[in-house]
């Protein structure tokens, strides 16, 4: 059963374009980088592993903690990946800035493609009210 607890982590460039993904299911959900913690794992090892599963990139010394989490009750299509009773999940947001758009190594088993967006575009997009919220208050512009 999976942890309710996951990490956000809002990819952009200096200049305002951001990353996001879409996964497999649900159908046309667009997201940043996601994904729930493994036991024993930290917020911050969560978020550099995700972003290097998910990505292929390996920008760990810059990777930065927002200081956001929020509280959400899970959808259905992911309800039955945690145990009985759990309805809740934690979210810890963080950052990662770039010079530059750069090459993207989708995992082929989540995610079908990926954009780079400007800001306002992205916020459009964004499948999600808590990535919607976390690009509004991280990416410049």
């Amino acid at each position: 059963m999976k942890r309710p607890e996951s990490v956000l982590v809002v990819v952009h460039t200096h200049e305002a374009s951001v990353l996001l993904l879409r996964r497999l299911a649900p159908a046309d959900w667009w997201q940043s980088v996601t994904g729930a913690l493994e036991h024993g794992e930290t917020a911050l090892h969560a978020a550099q592993r995700e972003l290097r599963e998910e990505t292929g990139l390996a920008s760990d010394a810059d990777l930065e903690d927002a200081g956001i989490v929020n509280r959400f009750e899970i959808i259905d299509p992911w309800r039955a990946k945690y145990a009985p009773g759990v309805t809740h999940n934690t979210e810890h947001v963080f950052r990662l800035a770039l010079a530059a758009v750069t090459a993207i190594v989708l995992e082929p088993r989540e995610h079908s493609e990926f954009v780079w967006l400007p800001k306002a575009q992205a916020l459009e997009r964004a499948t999600s009210a808590t990535d919607r919220a976390a690009i509004a208050a991280l990416v410049p512009g």
